[in-house]
Parts: structure tokens; sequence; C-alpha cells
């Protein structure tokens, strides 16, 4: 439990001191570690740990799709705000289902767009990139960010 508490507080202070960009990476991340759960709460027949994991990365997910700015890039945004809501309809259908295939779909699709989103830098970014991505916390505090979220 102490550990627990410990881990939330590095999160907290992580978030909170985060820049836009670092903010999406913590998202994916978290996104990721759900869907993991996820296909563990499957495969050991937790149908409540399954269910928890799914709703936690759906939620993620919608948070990643409220938060695009589409004014800078909007083909870019309009595709990843459609590919949030097919990962969000994958991950619903493997958990209603139970069937790992779609939540293994979404792993990977989030595997990959986490290892985009790192190798992108705030030193490399283009001057418009931070603002393509606006984090939950540009709009209502790092706080809304947290909101019911351990990761």
């Amino acid at each position: 439990m102490m550990m627990q508490r410990g881990r939330q507080t590095y999160l907290t202070e992580r978030i909170l001191s985060a820049d836009p960009l670092e903010l999406v990476g913590l998202l994916y991340g978290g996104a990721i570690e759900s869907v993991e759960r996820a296909r563990t709460g499957l495969s050991g027949g937790d149908i409540a740990a399954r269910a928890r994991a799914v709703s936690k990365a759906v939620e993620i997910l919608s948070q990643l799709a409220w938060s695009l700015d589409h004014r800078p890039a909007p083909e870019l945004s309009g595709r990843l705000a459609a590919l949030y809501d097919y990962m969000q309809r994958r991950l619903l259908e493997g958990n209603f289902r139970q069937r790992d295939k779609p939540l293994a779909e979404v792993l990977g699709l989030l595997r990959t767009l986490a290892a985009a989103w790192q190798s992108v830098s705030p030193v490399s970014a283009p001057a418009n990139a931070a603002t393509a991505w606006t984090p939950a916390a540009s709009h209502g505090g790092p706080e809304l960010a947290l909101q019911g979220w351990s990761f």
C-alpha cells in the first residue's frame, strides 16, 4: 500500500512537471499498461480486472482524442482521432467477446504510436509540434489528466 502511494505521488509529480509532449507519452504508456493488464485479466479469467483495464484504456484514448488540436494539421489529427476511435471499438469488442486478438491488435498500435511519439523530442520537434497535441493539462489543468487514473 505504501509503495502504491509512493508510485502515485511520483506519477503525480511527473505529470504536473511534464510538458505537453511528455504528457502524451505518459498517456500512451498508461494505455499500453492498461491493455497489457486487460490481456492478463482475460487469460487469467479475471473478468473484473479485464473490464477495469479496458475501461481505463478507453478513457485514455478518449482523453487523447479530446486533446487533439485540429487547427495546425487537420488531416493528421483527423486520422489520429479516427484511429483512437477504432482502437476504442476494438477494445470494447475484445472485452465483450472475451477475445485476445482485438486487445493484441490495439496493443500493437499503441506501441507503434508510443515509439513514434518517443522519437519526437522538444529539441528536434518543429515549432508547432507541441500545439498539434494539446493534452488534458492544457484544457483543465494537470489534475484533470490524473482523475481516476493510476498507471
